[in-house]
C-alpha cells in the first residue's frame, strides 16, 4: 500500500485527556479514532491488525472443533428474564436498553448484548435433544456493548469492543473438563502467536462454581489487575480472591511469591447447569433420562488484546508490533530531495523495490509521500511500528547493484544488503 494514498495522518502530539499508552500511540499513529469515551473507530491500519488477531483466534478455536456463528446484537428482554439477569447482575449494571418500538412497553424492551449466554442457550436447545447431539462447541467474533461507568485505558476498558465468545455443551462433567483443558492450550497458542506470554491465573467462581475460574493475565506495569504469582510460573491467583500474599511461599514449589501488575486478556468459566436449567435446555441420556446440558464459556477480547500488545511492545518513539499481527511486514521509505541529480534514480529504485517485494508476496507500506523530510518519515515509521524498515536513499543508489538499507524496528543498527537478501530476510515469516 502506498502511504500517499492512506487517508489517515500521524499526529505529533498526544491526544488530550488520554493517559494510557495504547490510546496515545494508536491514535497518534492513525490506527484508531476516538468517537467518545470508551468508543473507537478502527481506521485502515488498525483494522488490519484487528483482523489478523481475529483470524488467529478463528484458526486456533476451529482447531478444537468449534463452529462459528454470528448472533444478533439485539437481545429480547424475555430470554434474560428467564435467568433473572435482566433486572440484576450484568443486565441491570451494564446493558444498554431500549424499547422495541415507538409503542414502548406494548412491544417490550430489548438490550444490546454485553454477552450471549442466554441467546446461545436459547438457540442450541432447539437442536440438541439426545446425548448423541453432544458435545457441541459454538463461537462467534462479534462486537459487545457494556455501559462501563469508567471507560478508560483506551482499548483495555471500553463501552463497545470486539470479543470472541465460545460456548461448549456437554452431556457429562468429565467431557466438559476435558474440553476446558483443550481451550486452555488453544488460548496459550493464540497469545503466543500475538507475541504475548500469558499467565494462567486462578480467579473467583463468579457465581458459577465453588472452585476457581481462570483468567489469562499478561504482566505489565500499566496493568489495572494485580496477581500473586510464582516467579517459576507454578502458581498465580488474582489478588482480589487470594488468601496468600507476596512474600509467602508458592503452594506448588515453595518459591517466594510476588505481586505483579497485569492485564487480563481472556477468561474461561465452567457454567455448569445455570443457563440450561433456566432456559429449559435438556437432553435425554442413554437410559432415556432427561438431564440439563452442562456448559462452559470462554471469552477473549480481540480489541482488548490489540491494546494489551501496544502496552507491552513499545518504546518512547512508538509501537513495536509483533510480526504476526503487524499491519504490514515492511515499511519502505523513499528518501530523496527533488533538487538532487539522483532524485530520478532514487525514485525509480524505490518503485522497483516496492514492485519486487509485492511480487514476492511481502506486505509493504510504501512511504512515497512528497514534501516529507527524512526525519519526518523516520519518525512516522517508528511511531507506526511495522517490524522491518527498508530505506532507498541516494547513498544506497550510489552503490553498485540493487541494494536496500534494512533495519528491524527494535534494533539499533541497520545494514545494507542486496534486494534479494532483503526479500529472503522478510520472507522467513511473511505476513
Amino acid at each position: 500500500m502506498r502511504q500517499s494514498e492512506l487517508f489517515t495522518k500521524t499526529l505529533r502530539e498526544a491526544p488530550k485527556k488520554e493517559k494510557s499508552l495504547n490510546a496515545i500511540f494508536l491514535q497518534r499513529a492513525g490506527f484508531i479514532h476516538k468517537e467518545m469515551a470508551g468508543v473507537y473507530t478502527f481506521l485502515p491500519l488498525g483494522l488490519r491488525v484487528l483482523r489478523k488477531i481475529e483470524n488467529i483466534v478463528r484458526e486456533e478455536v476451529k482447531a478444537i472443533a468449534a463452529q462459528e456463528v454470528l448472533m444478533s446484537v439485539l437481545q429480547p428482554k424475555e430470554i434474560w428474564e428467564k435467568t433473572g439477569r435482566w433486572s440484576k447482575g450484568l443486565g441491570r449494571e451494564v446493558m444498554y436498553k431500549s424499547f422495541n418500538s415507538p409503542e414502548g412497553l406494548k412491544k417490550g424492551e430489548i438490550g444490546l448484548g454485553p454477552t450471549h449466554e442466554e441467546m446461545i442457550t436459547n438457540i442450541v436447545k432447539n437442536y440438541v435433544k439426545s446425548y448423541e447431539d453432544l458435545p457441541l462447541y459454538v463461537f462467534q467474533v462479534q462486537t459487545k456493548f457494556r455501559r462501563e461507568p469508567r471507560p478508560r485505558s483506551g482499548l483495555l476498558r471500553g463501552r463497545e469492543f470486539g470479543m470472541k465468545d465460545l460456548y461448549s455443551f456437554h452431556s457429562c462433567e468429565k467431557d466438559f473438563k476435558d474440553y476446558y483443558e483443550k481451550v486452555k492450550k488453544a488460548y496459550f497458542k493464540i497469545f503466543k502467536r500475538c507475541g504475548l506470554e500469558a499467565v494462567l491465573t486462578e480467579a473467583s467462581g463468579a457465581g458459577f462454581t465453588q472452585g476457581f475460574t481462570h483468567e489469562f493475565q499478561v504482566l505489565s506495569e500499566t496493568g489495572e489487575d494485580r496477581i500473586i504469582c510464582c516467579p517459576k510460573g507454578d502458581f498465580a491467583r488474582n489478588k482480589e480472591i487470594s488468601k496468600v500474599r507476596a512474600g509467602g511461599k508458592c503452594p506448588v514449589c515453595g518459591s517466594i511469591l510476588e505481586e505483579k501488575k497485569s492485564i487480563e486478556v481472556g477468561n474461561i468459566f465452567p457454567l455448569g447447569k445455570k443457563y440450561s436449567e433456566a432456559m429449559d435446555a435438556y437432553f435425554f441420556d442413554q437410559q432415556g433420562r432427561k438431564k440439563p446440558i452442562i456448559m462452559g464459556c470462554y471469552g477473549l477480547g480481540t480489541s482488548r488484546l490489540m491494546g494489551a500488545v501496544v502496552e507491552i511492545f513499545h518504546d518512547n518513539k512508538g509501537i513495536i508490533w509483533p510480526e504476526e499481527i503487524a499491519p504490514f511486514k515492511a515499511h519502505l521509505l523513499y528518501l530523496s530531495s527533488t533538487k538532487s541529480e539522483f532524485a530520478g534514480k532514487v525514485k525509480e529504485a524505490a518503485e522497483t523495490t516496492y514492485k519486487f517485494l509485492k511480487e514476492k508476496g511481502i506486505s509493504v507500506l510504501y512511504d512515497d509521500r512528497k514534501g516529507k523530510s527524512p526525519g519526518e518519515k523516520f519518525a512516522d515509521a517508528d511511531l507506526i511500528g511495522i517490524p522491518w524498515r527498508l530505506v532507498i536513499s541516494e547513498a544506497v543508489v550510489k552503490m553498485k547493484g540493487n541494494n536496500v538499507e534494512i533495519k528491524k524496528r527494535d534494533a539499533e543498527e541497520m545494514q545494507v544488503v542486496s534486494l534479494n537478501k532483503a526479500a529472503e530476510i522478510l520472507m522467513k515469516q511473511a505476513v
